[in-house]
């Protein structure tokens, strides 16, 4: 008698990976942030700085584009419709013992199993958000400069400006990661990813969001695995 082995289920053709509300959010703040870093380049770059004809609007689009840029976020957080855009930066704050292994192996680890974001985008989502207040409160400081002294004035301006251009590096390197991956871009355009690519590169999160659909015998193999 031939022993069997249940049949493993079909991987998903697509998994939902971002939501309408979540994708308006980014696209909206990357917009701006281009604003941003163009506007500010043009301002401050000696080169552009002397192309730039009506530099007085160009620097109240940029101011404005800056107080504007936390508001897309905070309204996603507090709508009704944002329960995922809630559920996901808590997901982007919560580090688990597979992340730190990805970090020491630099992503080469084949057994480490990824929740819905990596190590890297986590620690981007970070420094973007500390950046977005810094640079709010530093920008605020040089533009209603009259109600701080001059010490202020001079530190917000230092800080301001290496902020912007840690800003740009990190901007540009999303980017280039972005283009790089079609498949996970598709997810911030269109909203879903491939099945393949999510049990591949999100492991962890791949089991939790198709929990459900699966059958009993890949589950128990699944877990006795990931418990080995």
């Amino acid at each position: 008698m031939v022993a069997t082995t249940a049949p493993r289920a079909d991987i998903p053709e697509r998994v939902a990976r971002f939501d309408r509300l979540e994708r308006a959010v980014h696209w909206t703040n990357a917009t701006l942030f281009l604003v941003l870093l163009t506007t500010g380049a043009m301002l401050y770059a000696g080169p552009l700085s002397g192309l730039v004809g009506r530099r007085e609007l160009v620097r109240m689009v940029h101011v404005y584009s800056g107080l504007v840029l936390p508001v897309p976020l905070l309204a996603g957080i507090v709508l009704r419709s944002g329960r995922q855009l809630r559920e996901d930066l808590r997901a982007l704050n919560r580090w688990i013992p597979d992340d730190f292994r990805w970090l020491r192996t630099r992503g080469r680890d084949p057994h480490v199993r990824l929740g819905k974001f990596n190590p890297g985008q986590k620690l981007n989502a970070t420094f973007v958000g500390a950046a977005i207040v810094v640079m709010l409160a530093t920008g605020s400081i040089m533009h209603w400069f009259g109600y701080f002294p001059n010490d202020w004035r001079t530190g917000a301006t230092f800080v301001h400006d290496w902020f912007a251009i840690a800003l740009f590096f990190v901007v540009v390197g999303h980017i280039w990661l972005a283009l790089a991956d079609p498949v996970a871009l598709r997810g911030m355009t269109r909203g879903s990813v491939t099945g393949a690519w999510a049990k591949h590169h999100r492991a962890r999160w791949f089991d939790e969001v198709t929990a459900g659909t699966r059958g009993p015998a890949e589950t128990a193999n699944e877990v006795t695995s990931d418990a080995r």
